[in-house]
């Protein structure tokens, strides 16, 4: 699995915007500022934010953006999802068969491996939520301490 910058930059924006919901809506100037994320990057990152139904826009003097949910309700694998990032571990579609940028003519031998490696990352970001992210930065946790984002250690 890669994650490339749009993902990241992604959950950074969210958490950015977790982290300051009780501002009201955020701007994407400040969301930028604070982030050092290019302000017509996360234009484009928004959009799909919206329209995947993560956030909501407040238009108007003071507005800006704020989490269409609850922080505790959005996973990291739902922004992921919402700016067309894949979570997949193999060039191959769910059957196997040859997607792009699959070399072979059948699985591999470890197909199954890497399918389940998929699932398995996908099961975590899928439990890790925008609440626990927040808590835990407030917190001045990182993600290495576990307990932190409020699974199991």
């Amino acid at each position: 699995m890669k994650l490339t910058t749009k993902g990241r930059y992604a959950v950074s924006a969210m958490l950015d915007l977790a982290c300051h919901t009780a501002d009201g809506p955020a701007s994407l100037a400040d969301i930028a500022k604070r982030q050092e994320i290019s302000l017509s990057y996360l234009e484009q990152l928004f959009a799909k934010l919206r329209r995947g139904g993560l956030v909501r826009s407040v238009r108007g003097p003071g507005g800006g953006y704020l989490l269409s949910d609850s922080p505790a309700a959005i996973s990291v694998a739902d922004i992921i999802r919402a700016v067309d990032e894949s979570i997949r571990t193999t060039s191959c579609d769910a059957n196997g068969d040859n997607g792009q940028g699959c070399v072979r003519s059948s699985r591999c031998i470890a197909h199954h491996l890497w399918v389940e490696l998929g699932e398995r990352i996908h099961d975590y970001l899928a439990s890790v939520s925008l609440d626990g992210l927040a808590k835990g930065y407030q917190k001045g946790r990182g993600l290495r301490e576990r307990g932190s984002l409020g699974l199991p250690g």
